[in-house]
């Protein structure tokens, strides 16, 4: 019984020191920088962009109406075409013109019988008034009235004549506009009332207008690149625009047409107009621009100068503020603040430096009187993938990044 005991205390104690005896593991490995993609500042060709939003418009819109009363005999166009300039749309029954007409000729033809009479009867007055006395000077005043009215009379029925014959054309109701027709509002058989009855609309479609509102600080510099107000020939203001399914694109041009006279006291705005021509398809079934489209204007303004451009996606903001994060030749991140410029084409940014002092280990904005450097200069590399993951004074491993074009669809 005690050599039992005994033994199973040796086995206790066995256990105990057991693990004392076991190599010592290897040190937790040290964790790695993370890596993050960078763009080296770039020197290029900038534009000073401003973007606005506007809505297209016709070049000429009529509403079509007849100019004569009578029910619709005929609609000579398919809804929604393309309509040509003094085509047939409608025809109202021309018939009752028609016997109008034949009426006031025939009553041509009565005056004209009338007058003759007149005529032949101041001819006989004047044949017997070579005998003194054969006839008195009120019946000479009568007879030359009589003729003098029925002058007046032909010439009233002549009139009635060209009236009833405008009214026979004014029976088909032709397109006064080249343009696209809409609907047909009325139906064969439906009376149609002078001047009154809408029967369809017809709007232009070559060119097409773009109407957009600028603010009053892009309207002031718009008039210093224009001369002598000649703004159709401002060739330092560039105007294209893109259309709703053309994200971040405008390949469009289009050229300054009307700027307005008047500044809107309730906006501030000015209203300027742009026009475009708007060719058929290659298929000649349907044209690019609609009335009414909701499109993208990118307005350019001035020449293009030496700036700093960094995508979109690289730039970060603090409250108020816009700033870029930076690998320095340590690799260590550094908080760079910029001022963010005028968008520029493929996903660009133009920014400007700001006049900063380095602190230890961070920069801060210089205060006035303070002598500061640039905050940014051409050639630095600026982290446009992975800045989630660092901040100011990290250590990471910079890797360059492949294709911008894929940063800006980032």
């Amino acid at each position: 019984m005690i050599v039992q005991s005994v033994r199973w205390i040796g086995f206790l104690i066995l256990l105990v020191l057991a693990p004392g005896c076991q190599k010592p593991g290897p040190p937790p490995a040290a964790p790695s920088a993370p890596v993050v993609r960078y763009v080296e500042l770039p020197t290029t060709k900038v534009v000073n962009y401003e973007y606005f939003t506007g809505r297209t418009d016709a070049a000429e819109m009529v509403e079509v109406r007849a100019r004569v009363t009578g029910y619709l005999d005929k609609i000579g166009f398919t809804p929604g075409e393309e309509v040509k300039e003094k085509q047939l749309l409608f025809q109202i029954d021309p018939r009752p013109y028609k016997a109008e007409l034949n009426r006031v000729k025939s009553q041509v033809l009565l005056s004209e019988a009338k007058l003759k009479l007149a005529e032949a009867d101041v001819a006989r007055t004047k044949g017997i008034a070579k005998t003194p006395g054969a006839i008195s000077k009120q019946d000479i005043d009568r007879y030359l009235s009589a003729q003098t009215e029925a002058n007046a009379a032909v010439k009233s029925s002549m009139a009635m004549v060209e009236m009833a014959d405008l009214n026979i054309g004014f029976t088909d109701v032709k397109a006064p506009i080249a343009g696209r027709a809409g609907r047909n509002l009325l139906t064969v058989g439906n009376l149609v009332v002078q001047d009154q009855t809408l029967l369809t609309t017809i709007v232009s479609e070559s060119p097409m207008f773009i109407y957009f509102d600028v603010d009053e600080r892009t309207m002031l510099r718009m008039r210093q690149l224009i001369p002598e107000n000649n703004y159709r020939d401002a060739k330092n203001i560039e105007i294209r625009f893109g259309l709703a399914n053309e994200t971040n694109e405008y390949p469009h041009p289009c050229k300054l047409d009307f700027i307005n006279n008047r500044v809107n006291s309730s906006t501030g705005t000015l209203q300027i107009r742009a026009s475009t021509l708007n060719p058929k398809a290659e298929d000649q079934s349907s044209r690019l621009l609609t009335a009414g489209l909701f499109v993208r204007i990118r307005l350019g303004l001035g020449e293009s100068k030496q700036g700093i451009v960094v995508p979109q996606a690289a730039i970060s903001s603090d409250q108020s503020r816009k700033f870029l994060l930076v690998v320095n030749e340590k690799n260590i991140v550094e908080y760079r603040p910029i001022i963010a410029g005028a968008i520029q084409p493929d996903g660009q940014q133009y920014i400007e430096p700001v006049s900063v002092i380095r602190e230890e280990t961070s920069f801060r904005p210089a205060r006035e009187g303070e002598t500061g450097e640039p905050s940014i200069q051409a050639g630095m590399k600026v982290i446009v993938g992975g800045m989630q993951r660092v901040r100011p004074g990290t250590e990471v491993l910079p890797k360059p990044l492949v294709s911008p074009a894929a940063t800006a669809a980032k």
